[in-house]
């Protein structure tokens, strides 16, 4: 108690010693002091029993006492504040995935919009006006007669051959999106799967810069257009496949024949592989464009369809005019 009562006096005599500065200077003397302190209280309000089992470490504190209850409310406060901002750093985003239906292809309004597509892509052509002749005798009447008798049987075959691979694409790309959430991980899944059009004007309101808007969408656009790319390249190459296979059952050839036959096979798999490669790509760009230059979401659209229509077009064109290769 003596060691006690001489440490008090010290420090109330000079009060400057345990300021901020002085702690820092007499770091050594205030440890030595806090260890003396606490060693006498232990040796005096602790028996010699308990001292010996539970050793010098323990001591007696009742500081807490001596807190107001503005300063704990102060402390709780600045406490729940830093443990609010730590949590925003840790949250997980949420990745809502929303699978159509699988065979969504067959509802109603699709259908018909399919059908009717199909039908106009392969009747408008006999709507062409033909050319006024001046008609002088009735042979030549005959013969333009009969070079007027269109047939309409074939038109609608192939009508409908078109109704029946759109549909085939789209239940594929049904498909690829169920193997995608199953197989990959949720946040590419969540990309794959993304509502183009509406991430377009997200993007646009938050107010980035030109060309970084423009590379966000067409990337976005790129992994949104890719299974139903993938779904049409899988269509294309199953269909020549069952060519190919169909006539070498019809038809019984030699070792010459079926060699050029793969040839021609792996060739118009090549071609739908760059005409699959060309639409992905001239979409995602035209995508870009069409949200920069025009309202986010129906640029964004106008741009993608334009781009897939373009783009296989484009390089066939230019494979046949440099290459002088026929895809």
């Amino acid at each position: 108690m003596a060691g006690i009562a001489i440490v008090l006096d010290v420090l109330r005599k000079n009060p400057s010693l345990y300021t901020g500065q002085s702690l820092h200077s007499y770091g050594l003397f205030s440890a030595t002091a806090a260890a003396a302190a606490a060693a006498a209280a232990i040796s005096a309000g602790t028996p010699f029993a308990s001292r010996a089992l539970f050793g010098i470490p323990v001591a007696h504190c009742d500081a807490g006492a001596s807190l107001d209850e503005d300063y704990i409310s102060r402390m709780g406060s600045a406490t729940t504040n830093i443990f609010q901002r730590d949590s925003l750093k840790y949250i997980t985003k949420e990745y809502n995935i929303e699978l159509k239906p699988l065979f969504s292809a067959f509802e109603l309004r699709a259908f018909a919009m399919t059908t009717l597509r199909s039908f106009l892509m392969f009747y408008l052509p006999l709507l062409e006006p033909h050319s006024n002749i001046e008609e002088d005798d009735d042979e030549f009447l005959q013969d333009n007669q009969e070079e007027r008798h269109v047939d309409l049987v074939v038109p609608f075959k192939k009508s409908v051959k078109q109704i029946i691979r759109e549909t085939t694409v789209v239940t594929t790309r049904r498909v690829l999106e169920r193997m995608a959430v199953h197989y990959v991980s949720q946040r590419m899944a969540w990309k794959l799967l993304k509502d183009v059009p509406k991430s377009a004007v997200r993007k646009a309101g938050r107010g980035l810069p030109t060309l970084v808007y423009f590379v966000s969408v067409s990337k976005t656009t790129f992994r949104g257009h890719f299974l139903g790319v993938a779904a049409t390249w899988l269509v294309q190459v199953g269909i020549e496949l069952y060519r190919y296979f169909s006539s070498m059952i019809k038809e019984e050839r030699d070792d010459v024949d079926k060699a050029e036959r793969v040839k021609i096979l792996g060739k118009k798999v090549s071609c739908a592989t760059l005409r699959c490669g060309a639409s992905l790509v001239f979409a995602s760009i035209g995508a870009g464009l069409g949200a920069t230059f025009f309202r986010p979401s129906a640029g964004q659209w106008i741009g993608c369809a334009a781009g897939d229509l373009a783009g296989p077009i484009i390089v066939s064109v230019c494979l046949e005019k440099v290459l002088h290769v026929d895809i």
